[in-house]
């Protein structure tokens, strides 16, 4: 790493990143619920990068538990239980079947770096699910601010080139068009701003990983 404004400056990132991740990989896994809306409408910051949401007059009209129940919840089986698929399996498979197996490409990376997914919990059928997949990248950027925080380089460009390839190889190769459908078939401002916040956060956390394997590990963004 070059100094320490530099470190410093990219643990607020890593902080930042963890953040987003945390919210949008929460927001597609299950329904929301009311310590969950507590917890965005307590932070400006969030608010922010939910616009429709943070302006919807319903959310004075309704309490959050009708919200919960009559809009958001319907709004979430709807996007992810029942009139679209978020399963990567699904997109790049030809025969548009969800792999929940260990056959999955996406299971053996996750079993490679120890992440274990409670698929009943999460109350999703493949590990491959958006949601999932972006706990994962949350867990990845936790990792890089623990390996920041050792000084520990070498541990920063890899974490950085494991995020690289799950970013190039995985979500961008099917997020992208579930998003845009998710966003044209969301029934509440929530969900919408969710869906455009997620496209919009993964193309550009591609850009700045690759930024920083440049800057920091002098790895090109052409290399393997």
């Amino acid at each position: 790493m070059k100094d320490n404004n530099l470190m410093e400056q990219m643990k607020q990132e890593i902080e930042n990143r963890i953040a987003i991740y945390a919210l949008i990989s929460r927001l597609m896994l299950v329904e929301v619920d009311e310590a969950f809306l507590k917890q965005i409408e307590s932070d400006e910051n969030i608010l922010a990068l939910l616009p429709n949401y943070r302006d919807w007059s319903k959310r004075k009209e309704k309490s959050m538990k009708r919200l919960v129940n009559e809009e958001y919840n319907v709004d979430f089986a709807n996007l992810f239980l029942m009139n679209l698929i978020p399963y990567e399996s699904f997109y790049l498979s030809e025969e548009q079947m969800i792999e929940s197996g260990q056959a999955n490409p996406v299971v053996e990376l996750y079993d490679a770096l120890d992440f274990r997914v409670e698929l009943e919990k999460a109350r999703v059928v493949s590990a491959d699910h958006i949601g999932v997949e972006l706990e994962f990248m949350y867990m990845l950027c936790t990792a890089l601010k623990k390996a920041l925080d050792a000084g520990d380089k070498e541990g920063i460009c890899e974490l950085l080139l494991i995020q690289r390839g799950f970013l190039k190889d995985h979500l961008l190769e099917w997020m992208p068009l579930f998003l845009i459908n998710a966003k044209r078939e969301s029934r509440t401002p929530l969900y919408h701003d969710g869906a455009d916040l997620t496209l919009e956060f993964i193309l550009s956390d591609y850009e700045y990983v690759i930024e920083k394997l440049e800057e920091n590990c002098k790895i090109e963004a052409t290399e393997d």
